[in-house]
């Protein structure tokens, strides 16, 4: 199986990089991308667990982009995946620096508003359970859940850090015409990750993913949990008008997510495409028979 987005703890997985590794061999999973919300934190502990593994096994870094769409003062979040990117490409490194600065303080932003209004949580209890990735809401969730406030982390999304909750902070976005073009410019390969995920809130209509070509995009993330089958359907005919190619994932995120490993995945022909496109750097894949040997 090829899964094809995955989380650890360097963001909002309760996996830490190395027991993401083990789960996805246990899962029957042998080639799976790691794509923490903007970061790299979690690569060289990956690659580390694969390189100690006896099976055959292909990691694909990459990274999972908070971007926005503006188009005529309408503005939809989104997510980006770039696979395969050089990291020490520098401006590429410089906006990710400045996606997590963003990110720590809005989540320290919304504890203080949650702490305000008298819920028992601290912003030191948040950073504890991130255990040293970044903060994102989920973390602000299982505090909350910890604090006997909400029965789970989703029942923390659907009420207090949903987008309409009187608590919610924005995040900083990058324009995601430019986050494909740092990407590419950075040998990488950027996919859309679950444009259609209508529960989250507003979506890219099909003019918005079309308008996404030009400026370099290659894939888009058409098997994902929260799609629905005519959604899928309808994607997966948009790529081929578009030349691009399809992927599945599970958006994997540990206990924090009720979705296992290769729930989604991607086909081998996708993957080759990815991999081919790809210029900044290279697969890391174990090597079981020199290790016997």
């Amino acid at each position: 199986m090829i899964d094809l987005h995955a989380h650890t703890s360097a963001s909002d997985g309760s996996d830490t990089p190395a027991e993401l590794i083990g789960n996805a061999v246990a899962a029957g999973v042998h080639t799976l991308a790691i794509t923490d919300h903007d970061t790299t934190a979690g690569w060289n502990e990956a690659i580390a667990a694969v390189e100690q593994l006896e099976v055959a096994f292909t990691l694909i870094r990459g990274t999972e982009f908070s971007c926005i769409h503006d188009s005529d003062g309408v503005r939809i979040s989104l997510h980006l995946l770039g696979y395969l990117f050089d990291p020490e490409a520098e401006a590429l490194k410089a906006e990710r620096a400045r996606m997590r600065e963003s990110r720590l303080g809005r989540g320290e932003a919304i504890v203080d508003a949650l702490v305000a209004a008298g819920y028992p949580i601290s912003w030191q209890q948040v950073i504890d359970i991130a255990g040293g990735g970044a903060v994102g809401r989920p973390h602000i969730g299982q505090a909350l859940m910890q604090a006997g406030v909400v029965d789970s982390v989703t029942d923390a999304f659907a009420h207090l850090l949903s987008s309409s909750s009187p608590y919610y902070v924005p995040k900083r976005e990058m324009p995601v015409q430019l986050a494909i073009e740092l990407i590419r410019q950075a040998g990488g390969v950027p996919v859309i990750a679950h444009p259609w995920a209508r529960k989250r809130g507003r979506i890219l209509d099909e003019a918005a993913l079309r308008s996404l070509v030009e400026p370099g995009l290659l894939g888009i993330e058409v098997d994902h949990p929260d799609h629905e089958a005519a959604d899928r359907a309808r994607l997966a005919e948009l790529s081929a008008e578009l030349g691009l190619f399809c992927t599945g994932s599970s958006d994997y995120h540990g206990t924090r997510k009720a979705v296992r490993l290769g729930a989604e995945t991607t086909s081998p022909q996708s993957l080759q495409r990815l991999i081919g496109l790809a210029t900044g750097i290279d697969v890391v894949r174990s090597e079981p028979a020199r290790k016997a040997g």
